[in-house]
């Protein structure tokens, strides 16, 4: 009899939870209102199953429960009721599948005048490329991917020089204009899933695959990686804009085409020797970092970090909170290399300045520290080096007292909280997993040692 009863009242608890849940489809914002119904059509079959199959059980475990003197009945074959099993799974099964292959064959006949964007997905964040006014994407591959062509387009290919990029995880689409979207990855498998829009699909290494949509209600709408791909998989976010025609078509001629991501060239070293000395009044002459002034070490960054950095300032996304005081002062100081072409050569000087020797301010244990790394060096490397197809820069030799700051206004939401700050963003989540001082402490003690 117990049973019986807790059979019951897991039907009636599942049907409850069901309808009191308050887990929901996010509201449907794309055309794709009919997976939404093979879903449910799917649902409604499967849960009258459960519901008559527990029920059932419940009322066999009653009906034929052990009585004394009686004797089951063995009965090896039953047609007729195997006969009506076969045929009342069949229905449901073929119920269940029906829909969606007609679904699927909408999904996989592309509206022709569908506008054309590619998603390029990788450790751990978005890229978006429009074709230019030939409307025909140029040809990419890993192989061209540099710290210039980080979308890896070929640069031998005509028709690639107009197409229009976009370098950060936030993406515009029209209102009600059908969107075909190609989908590149340049390391690992992904998965680009937009909830609203109700479309997935893998990102597969060596090959394109595609997807389409109509954006039908205006809003922004989170970008999900939904393939499990490394260690930060959870932080692979991005979003999308749906605004109308007209705000779109304005902000697409705002973005900059590939020939004109590759009119800068690198920097002069040389020439940004001299517009380097006011940096060097707090940082050193020799990018050494002063604690003093509260400068970090600038020698042994990359010139592509040191690029971002000063534009972050320049721009809003660093120095901004009320609480980074020293951020703040560093805002004014970055308008001194507003010109693209003095902050290329001040970056490319740095890069050339020999590393001295930091000393250690923090104490912790450097094993405990070690096995906190692991998460880290998933991205900064085993041993600090950095990565640049990660966004990653390097942490050895880094001054410690200015690594742990860093974390601790990320922590805290002092840094990485302005909306265009895709790398912040992530980097809070990664400094979450620090829950105390002394693992902060017991990390840069091991990064110390690299």
């Amino acid at each position: 009899m117990k049973l019986v009863i807790a059979l019951l009242l897991l039907v009636i608890g599942t049907v409850a939870f069901h309808f009191l849940s308050p887990w929901w489809f996010t509201p449907l914002a794309s055309n794709w209102g009919a997976i939404d119904d093979t879903i449910g059509i799917t649902f409604w079959i499967t849960g009258i199953v459960f519901v008559l199959v527990n029920l059932f059980l419940a009322y066999c475990v009653y009906k034929f429960r052990f009585k004394k003197g009686h004797k089951s009945d063995y009965e090896p074959e039953n047609k007729k009721l195997e006969y009506w099993l076969t045929g009342i799974t069949t229905l449901g099964v073929v119920a269940m599948l029906a829909p969606g292959l007609v679904v699927w064959a909408q999904f996989v006949d592309i509206p022709e005048e569908a506008k054309i964007v590619e998603v390029v997905g990788q450790q751990w964040q978005w890229g978006f490329r429009f074709p230019g006014a030939d409307g025909k994407l140029g040809s990419a591959d890993n192989p061209f991917v540099s710290t210039t062509n980080p979308l890896g387009i070929n640069p031998s290919d005509p028709a690639g020089q107009d197409d229009r990029l976009v370098l950060s995880s936030e993406l515009k689409l029209p209102l009600g204009q059908p969107t075909k979207v190609l989908l590149r990855s340049k390391d690992v498998l992904h998965n680009f899933t937009v909830p609203q829009f109700r479309v997935k699909m893998d990102l597969v290494p060596g090959t394109i695959s595609k997807l389409w949509f109509t954006p039908t209600r205006e809003g922004r709408f989170d970008i999900l990686c939904m393939e499990l791909c490394g260690i930060a998989h959870y932080a692979m976010r991005g979003y999308v804009h749906v605004v109308s025609p007209q705000e779109y078509n304005k902000w697409l001629t705002t973005l900059p085409t590939f020939a004109e991501t590759q009119q800068g060239g690198s920097g002069d070293a040389v020439a940004g020797e001299n517009s380097y000395i006011s940096c060097g009044a707090c940082h050193g002459q020799q990018g050494e970092g002063n604690a003093s002034m509260n400068a970090p070490k600038l020698a042994g960054l990359s010139d592509w970090y040191i690029t971002r950095q000063i534009k972050n300032y320049q721009n809003g996304i660093r120095g901004s909170h009320k609480d980074d005081i020293f951020g703040q002062q560093m805002v004014g100081m970055a308008q001194i290399l507003a010109d693209p072409v003095t902050l290329r050569n001040v970056a490319a000087y740095i890069s050339t300045l020999e590393e001295t020797q930091t000393t250690n301010t923090v104490e912790g244990n450097a094993d405990k520290g070690a096995s906190l790394y692991v998460t880290c060096g998933a991205c900064h490397g085993r041993q600090g080096e950095g990565n640049f197809a990660l966004n990653a820069p390097r942490l050895a030799g880094q001054q410690d007292w200015y690594l742990k700051r860093q974390l601790t206004h990320f922590k805290k939401g002092i840094r990485g909280t302005n909306a265009k700050d895709q790398y912040g963003k992530q980097m809070i989540l990664m400094a979450k997993m620090l829950t105390s001082e002394q693992d902060i402490n017991d990390l840069l003690t091991h990064i110390n040692t690299f």
